[in-house]
């Protein structure tokens, strides 16, 4: 073989080197859209947005979400008669679950 097969060999190889890199770097799915289809993160960030305990509110908003199959109260402020299931779930003492 001589000096030019040689490196347009090397040349070939780098090529199809970098563009398999570049295929394994691509952005894959957010984990996010997958794990909330129902929308429960965007829903409960604006419920929560004024709670003076955002990481509680989250948290419960979430749980209340997910077993009301998306249905949250439109709003920090709003009525829960909107979602009855999300209004009439109930912690263990008997208070409302989800805020």
């Amino acid at each position: 073989m001589n000096h030019l097969t040689i490196t347009l060999l090397l040349i070939a190889t780098l090529l199809l080197l970098s563009s398999a890199s570049a295929a394994v770097e691509s952005p894959a799915p957010s984990p996010t859209q997958a794990s909330d289809p129902l929308g429960c993160d965007s829903k409960c960030a604006y419920r929560c947005s004024r709670s003076g305990w955002k990481d509680r509110c989250l948290k419960y908003c979430g749980i209340c979400c997910g077993k009301c199959q998306g249905c949250v109260p439109a709003g920090p402020y709003a009525d829960k008669a909107q979602c009855p299931c999300y209004r009439d779930m109930k912690n263990t003492k008997g208070r409302d679950k989800c805020p």
